[in-house]
């Protein structure tokens, strides 16, 4: 069975005394697939649609503060060589770490939900299936996914998830070129922050509480590499450490924002090329397009959305399987824990649930986790007793600390405004 242990090298050969960049690099790629979930398509095809190019500068600066916030749970990972969830079962009481499994799960599995819903309409989209049947198929495939890491190796995965970041972003930069109605001007000004009625701060909360994934953050701290045992890694060569986090971190996520960008930017092309009549729903996009641009430009839409969610999933397992055994020091089946976690959309789709509706729910659900995966976070990462060299430091800490702390309102708020 595996273990989050063996997510990580464990031979005992001594580290070289100037480990390579190259071999350290991957598991932020794993992490950026979480930044372009079916959520981030939701919400950032909705704001492109209704605003415009208005919000990109909240997705600039999402994006900003998800880089910073995963390199901080790498750097967590390389530091110590355990997870966020592990470090917090170890030092806080049990009843403690108990309440934030509980927490963490519901996380996990409402990520699942807009994961796998996102996947299923991709299928539909793709092959014409009906909900019902493109639900179970989707739910054969993300199984066939956990095969991407069997033995703890997670190099595969690294790769699936770089490759998946590629499709995603292709088929929207294409479509995005396809589409047209693009106005460079606009998008440029759309960096400067405003905001325009109660509409678009709606718009702003969902596009940062889609950004920032806790569930990212446990992972992330747990599939870092660091070419050997950590606390040594990090004594012998702490500046290359944190180099390679932060290319791993910058180019991933940096990656991801283009591509969060560029589906706000085709939302709005879309929008003007309906005359209006398009306002941001996914499956009403890929007639839109097969209608005004072509049967290529909606099979890449379709590709680009099956690709999302079928990606998010596979890492959404990883992270559950990762906040399992971190809290509890527990661990169930990986194939087990995903028919569980499947099961509830899998209902709701045969059922014929509004899959607009579930991907906004499952927003709510993740938004109220994000402040607690930011605050332990931030509170290990001072710790220099824990961290060694690669401690943050004071300005670090604060950055960080005003940022999560941003984050976590919009997250508290989020469920609030959507409910009322």
């Amino acid at each position: 069975m595996t273990t989050v242990q063996q997510l990580r090298p464990t031979g005992r050969a001594a580290i070289p005394a100037r480990p390579r960049v190259a071999p350290l690099l991957g598991p932020g790629f794993v992490a950026a697939i979480a930044y372009i979930d079916p959520g981030n398509v939701a919400t950032n095809l909705t704001a492109g649609a209704t605003s415009g190019y208005l919000l990109v500068w909240v997705v600039v600066a999402a994006s900003l503060v998800a880089v910073l916030v995963q390199f901080q749970a790498a750097k967590l990972g390389a530091a110590t060589g355990k997870s966020l969830p592990q470090l917090s079962r170890e030092r806080f009481p049990r009843w403690a770490s108990r309440a934030l499994w509980v927490q963490a799960e519901v996380v996990v599995l409402a990520t699942d939900v807009a994961e796998f819903v996102g996947a299923a309409i991709g299928m539909r989209l793709l092959f014409g299936m009906p909900v019902g049947l493109a639900a179970v198929v989707t739910g054969v495939l993300s199984l066939l996914m956990l095969e991407l890491r069997r033995r703890g190796r997670t190099r595969r995965l690294e790769l699936v998830s770089a490759a998946a970041l590629l499709t995603v972003g292709a088929g929207f930069l294409y479509n995005l070129y396809a589409v047209g109605h693009q106005s460079a001007t606009a998008a440029l000004h759309g960096l400067t922050p405003r905001l325009d009625g109660t509409e678009s701060v709606l718009l702003a909360m969902g596009i940062v509480g889609a950004t920032v994934m806790p569930h990212a953050v446990y992972l992330h701290s747990a599939i870092v590499r660091t070419g050997g045992r950590p606390a040594e890694a990090a004594r012998r060569s702490p500046a290359l450490i944190r180099r390679a986090l932060r290319i791993d971190c910058g180019a991933a996520l940096g990656l991801a924002t283009v591509v969060n960008v560029s589906m706000i930017a085709l939302g709005a092309g879309l929008h003007e090329a309906s005359g209006g009549g398009w306002t941001g729903d996914i499956v009403a996009a890929h007639s839109e397009l097969l209608t005004r641009v072509g049967g290529g430009a909606a099979l890449l839409f379709s590709i680009a959305l099956l690709a999302s969610g079928l990606s998010s999933s596979g890492v959404g397992t990883l992270a559950g399987d990762v906040v399992m055994d971190g809290f509890l020091a527990r661990r169930i089946p990986v194939r087990l824990r995903r028919l569980l976690t499947i099961t509830p959309a899998v209902l709701a789709l045969l059922f014929g649930a509004p899959l607009t509706g579930l991907l906004i729910a499952s927003q709510v659900v993740l938004s109220l986790g994000v402040p607690v995966a930011l605050l332990l976070l931030v509170w290990f990462c001072r710790d220099r007793a824990l961290m060694g060299s690669l401690v943050n430091a004071p300005l670090t800490t604060r950055v960080a600390a005003t940022a999560g702390a941003a984050v976590a309102a919009v997250g508290c708020a989020l469920p609030l405004l959507l409910l009322a």
